[in-house]
C-alpha cells in the first residue's frame, strides 16, 4: 500500500502543472456554469415589457362577439334540461362563481341559421350527414310550420334569458321548394341556386320569418345574412348556394323593396365573403364573386347597394385560408385596413372562423380542447381586431360533434341525449367576449416590436379597450413558453384596481387574486391568455 502510495504521489507531483491547469479549468467550468444558471434566471425574471396603453386615442367601436347554431342545436337543443342548460351557461351566461370565476363566456350576440328544409329529403337531399341538414319553415304548399329548428328555438331563448340582446339571422341556401333543382345546394356551381323569376319568392320568405320571430317569439333579428359564402360553388355535403356579384347585387335591391313596404327593421348584411381576401382584390378565379367591398359601395359599380335603405353600412367576411403566415395574416387584414380608411362609413364584420387551414404550425383535422388551439385562434381574434379593424368577431360552431378544430363545446353525436365537454378555446375565447362588451372602442396600445410578423408569430400579443362603463379590459396573449412581467405606463391604471383572468393548462379563465397595489406589473404566465380588467376605484 505504502508503495502504491508513494507512487502516485510521485505522479502528481512530476506534473503539478498540469493538474494545477486542470483545477483552473474545472472552476472555470463551475463558473460559466454557475454564470449561465443565474444569468438565465436573471433573463427569465428581468424580461419586461413595458406597454403603453393611451385611453384618449380610440379605433373602431366593437359590437359583439358570437358564435352560431348551425348544426348542433336542432338536437342539443331538445337535449334534458340540465345539459342543454349547462351549454347554454358556458355560452352566453355572465354571472361569476364564488372565487369570482366566470360561470361562462358571455357571448354577446348569437347566429341563427334559417334552415332551407334538407332535412324531410333525407338521404335524396345529396347531404350524407344528417346533422349537417336542417329542419325549414315553408312547406311544399306554400304554408309555415314553424314549430320546426324547435332546438335552435330553445338556444336563442336560452341567449335572450342570459342576456344577450343582439341576433343575426343567417341563411345558406333557400328554401328547397324555392330553388332550381328543389335542392339545398347548386346542381354546378356556377350561379346562384335560384332562378329569377323566385327572387321576389325569396325575398318574401325573409320577411315572413323575421315578422314571426319579431312578433310570436319576441327575436327581433338586428341583421339578416342573406348569401353565406357565395364565392363557393356548394356542389353538396351541406347546405348553400354560389352568387355572383350581379345576382347578389339584383336579390338585396329586391329584399331591401320588400324590406321597405314591409316595414322590417332588420338590416341586410353583405357579403359575408368566404375569406376575407374576395372583399379587396379581384380574384383570377371568381372575378364575378370577388372585389366585393368595390362593386357594391364605390356609386361608379354598376352594382352599387349603398344607398339601399336596408343596407347595413359594413361588410362581412370570413378569416379563412388566411391566417398563416404571418406575411399574409398581416397583409389581408391591413387590405381591409386600408378599404375601411377610403369608405369611411363602413364597419367590417369577421363573422365566421375555425380552423380549416393545414399549415407547419396547425392542421384543422382532429379536435384539441387544449392551449395550441385556444393560442392559434387567439392570434387571429387580435389580429383582426388591431390590424383588420374588426367591430364584431363570430366563431363558426359554438357546438360541435365532429373529430375537427371547429367547436367552442364538443359533444356526442346523440340526438335525444348525449355527453358534452368544454375546451380551451371556448375559455379563451371568453378572453374576449366576456369583458369587452358592446359599445366597448379599442384603444391605443404601443411596445416594442408590436404587431410585427415575428412578434405575431411567436410573441407577446396585447390589445386594449375601453368600456361604456369606463372599465378599461388588457388582453394579453402570451405564446412563449416563459412568463413574461408587462409593466402598464402609470396613466393606465391609476386609480383602477386591476382584476386578472388567466386561461391556461391549468386554468380555464380563473379569477387571480386581485391586484391592490397599483404597482401596473403584472405577470403573464407562459402559453396562456390573460385578461386584465381595470375598474376605477
Amino acid at each position: 500500500m505504502k508503495d502504491g502510495m508513494s507512487k502516485k504521489s510521485d505522479y502528481f507531483s512530476e506534473d503539478e502543472t498540469y493538474v494545477n491547469k486542470l483545477r483552473t479549468s474545472i472552476k472555470w467550468v463551475l463558473l460559466c456554469m454557475v454564470c449561465c444558471i443565474f444569468g438565465s434566471l436573471s433573463a427569465q425574471k428581468d424580461f419586461l415589457l413595458k406597454v403603453e396603453i393611451d385611453s384618449s386615442i380610440a379605433f373602431q367601436t366593437i359590437h359583439n362577439f358570437a358564435a352560431s347554431d348551425a348544426w348542433a342545436a336542432q338536437y342539443v337543443g331538445n337535449w334534458p334540461d340540465k345539459k342543454k342548460n349547462d351549454i347554454a351557461d358556458l355560452l352566453f351566461s355572465r354571472e361569476h362563481q364564488k372565487d369570482g370565476s366566470p360561470v361562462g363566456i358571455g357571448l354577446s350576440a348569437w347566429r341563427f341559421n334559417i334552415g332551407a328544409g334538407s332535412a324531410v329529403q333525407g338521404e335524396q337531399s345529396g347531404i350524407k350527414d344528417p346533422w349537417r341538414r336542417t329542419e325549414g319553415f315553408l312547406q311544399d304548399d306554400g304554408s309555415y310550420h314553424w314549430q320546426n329548428q324547435s332546438g335552435q328555438q330553445w338556444f336563442l331563448h336560452a341567449a335572450k334569458e342570459r342576456g344577450v340582446n343582439q341576433f343575426i339571422a343567417f341563411v345558406n341556401s333557400p328554401p328547397i321548394q324555392l330553388t332550381k333543382n328543389g335542392r339545398a345546394h347548386s346542381q354546378d356551381g356556377l350561379s346562384a341556386n335560384l332562378p329569377k323569376d323566385g327572387y321576389v319568392a325569396y325575398a318574401s320568405f325573409l320577411t315572413k320569418v323575421l315578422q314571426h320571430f319579431k312578433k310570436d317569439v319576441g327575436i327581433d333579428f338586428d341583421y339578416i345574412s342573406p348569401f353565406n359564402e357565395p364565392q363557393w360553388e356548394w356542389k353538396g355535403g351541406q347546405e348553400g348556394s354560389p352568387w355572383n356579384n350581379d345576382e347578389l347585387a339584383q336579390m338585396a335591391m329586391i329584399i331591401d323593396s320588400v324590406f321597405r313596404v314591409e316595414n322590417i327593421g332588420s338590416k341586410i348584411e353583405i357579403t359575408e365573403a368566404g375569406a376575407i381576401d374576395y372583399l379587396t382584390v379581384k380574384k383570377d378565379k371568381y372575378a364575378n364573386r370577388s372585389n366585393q367591398i368595390e362593386e357594391f359601395f364605390n356609386p361608379k359599380s354598376s352594382s352599387y347597394l349603398g344607398d339601399l335603405e336596408s343596407i347595413a353600412p359594413k361588410i362581412a367576411a370570413h378569416s379563412y385560408f388566411t391566417t398563416w403566415n404571418m406575411e399574409k395574416l398581416k397583409k389581408e387584414r391591413q387590405r381591409i385596413a386600408g378599404k375601411l380608411l377610403k369608405y369611411p362609413s363602413l364597419e367590417y364584420w369577421m363573422s365566421e372562423y375555425c380552423i380549416l387551414e393545414n399549415n407547419e404550425e396547425i392542421k384543422g383535422k382532429s379536435k384539441d380542447l387544449g392551449m395550441q388551439t385556444a393560442l392559434y385562434v387567439a392570434r387571429v381574434i387580435h389580429a383582426d381586431l388591431t390590424i383588420a379593424n374588426t367591430s364584431a368577431w363570430h366563431w363558426w360552431l359554438a357546438m360541435s360533434p365532429y373529430d375537427f378544430k371547429d367547436g367552442l363545446v364538443y359533444h356526442d353525436k346523440e340526438t335525444v341525449d348525449g355527453t358534452f365537454t368544454d375546451s380551451k378555446l371556448l375559455w379563451a375565447l371568453g378572453n374576449y367576449s366576456k369583458f369587452i362588451r358592446p359599445g366597448a372602442e379599442r384603444i391605443k396600445v404601443a411596445y416594442t416590436d408590436y404587431n410585427k410578423e415575428k412578434t405575431l408569430k411567436e410573441g407577446v400579443l396585447i390589445s386594449a379597450f375601453r368600456n361604456t362603463d369606463d372599465s378599461i379590459v388588457v388582453v394579453a396573449v402570451n405564446q412563449r413558453k416563459d412568463s413574461v412581467e408587462i409593466q402598464l405606463k402609470q396613466g393606465a391604471f391609476t386609480n383602477f384596481n386591476i382584476y386578472s383572468y388567466v386561461t391556461d393548462h391549468k386554468n380555464n379563465l380563473a379569477a387571480m387574486p386581485k391586484n391592490t397595489g397599483h404597482s401596473g406589473q403584472v405577470k403573464i404566465h407562459g402559453k396562456s391568455i390573460t385578461t386584465l380588467l381595470l375598474k376605477p376605484e
